[in-house]
């Protein structure tokens, strides 16, 4: 029987994973252009992402140390490639870590932080973010598509 770490780090895991792929299809100019009709470019949307979960499941219920930047996360525009991709690869292992080392009793407890202006327990945060983490996602995918007039990734084989 599988517990409530266990299946939400398998989630994350998959997303991140996905987050990374998303990275590696994209070349350095269209990383950073903005659409019109659009607000952040995929970069911007990806060093946010990065900040979100760092913050809030790496040091808030992991520990981790991090001090975050959120205004550069959606201002910067110099992030070489090379950086980008080794922060989200740590990413990918660092989320699930933290989600999987929970104990069942530590989800009912209160979220550190009331960011979303009412109390919720980390179960509900955490599962809060992985819909956060697909919204943005999905308009990474999005932006992709219509940069490089791609379709949908192929999953990596396995």
């Amino acid at each position: 029987m599988s517990s409530i770490s266990t299946e939400l780090a398998a989630l994350y895991a998959r997303d991140l994973a996905r987050l990374v792929r998303q990275l590696d299809a994209l070349d350095d100019a269209r990383l950073w252009q903005v659409l019109p009709g659009a607000t952040n470019s995929a970069g911007n949307l990806l060093l946010h992402l990065n900040g979100n979960l760092r913050e809030f499941i790496g040091r808030q219920l992991g520990g981790v140390p991090y001090v975050r930047d959120r205004p550069r996360e959606f201002s910067a525009k110099d992030v070489s490639r090379t950086a980008m991709q080794a922060e989200l690869l740590e990413l990918a292992s660092l989320i699930p870590g933290v989600i999987e080392r929970m104990s069942a009793a530590r989800w009912d407890d209160l979220f550190p932080e009331n960011v979303l202006g009412e109390p919720l327990t980390n179960r509900q945060f955490v599962v809060y973010l992985c819909g956060h983490l697909n919204y943005h996602l999905g308009q990474i995918d999005y932006l992709r598509r219509v940069l490089t007039g791609e379709g949908a990734l192929r999953k990596p084989a396995t």
